[in-house]
């Protein structure tokens, strides 16, 4: 299958997924969708699933790779964060919606599963964690803090501002990590940390 004939496929599967839903979607209504046989899908993928999930795939692939500024500084580096976040666009809400669309069909389904936890959850949870990481090395995170929930409380919030019908824009980022994360994270520890507490329960 020629890359133009498989890019088609993919952004018919998507297009489907935004309009009809992951349960409604079948292989017949991707191939009209797609002007391609569904021979051709099956000989490709041999599943829904599969085909959903390159789809879903070859889009993050067009997103491109995260890329994390380095300013010298944790808020500066929030700052040139937020600015190389997409503009959530029709074409963007578009794609966020097939993603929470599929979160309900991914739980009877390991590999749709991995995908979209590869898409929505490991990417900017990479980035947060590299720009903390920075921040601590620098001395202004205090080291022993555990910020492991941090780019999950990022993704918490702004999925949820998706599940109720609004758009997580780039004030509401901001917002979010002035007056939530940067406060958390540059507090000084107060006392033994948690962690510290249960490793000593431990020994």
């Amino acid at each position: 299958m020629d890359s133009s004939r498989r890019a088609a496929i993919l952004e018919a599967a998507l297009e489907g997924l935004a309009e009809r839903g992951y349960d409604l979607l079948t292989m017949d209504e991707i191939a009209a969708r797609a002007h391609a046989g569904k021979g051709a899908l099956y000989r490709r993928w041999p599943s829904k699933a599969t085909l959903v999930a390159d789809a879903v795939l070859a889009w993050r692939d067009q997103l491109g790779p995260v890329t994390v500024p380095d300013t010298g500084s944790l808020r500066g580096d929030i700052e040139a964060m937020l600015e190389v976040l997409p503009e959530f666009g029709q074409a963007e809400r578009r794609q966020v919606a097939v993603l929470f669309g599929l979160v309900t069909a991914a739980r009877r389904d390991p590999e749709l599963s991995a995908v979209l936890s590869s898409l929505i959850v490991e990417r900017p949870r990479q980035a947060v964690a590299q720009m903390l990481e920075r921040a601590v090395a620098r001395g202004e995170i205090p080291r022993g803090r555990d910020l492991s929930l941090v780019s999950d409380l990022v993704i918490a919030m702004s999925s949820m501002r998706f599940l109720l019908g609004e758009t997580p824009d780039r004030d509401f980022v901001r917002r979010v990590f002035e007056e939530l994360v940067y406060p958390l994270v540059t507090a000084p520890i107060a006392g033994p940390t948690p962690r510290a507490t249960r490793a000593r329960r431990a020994r």
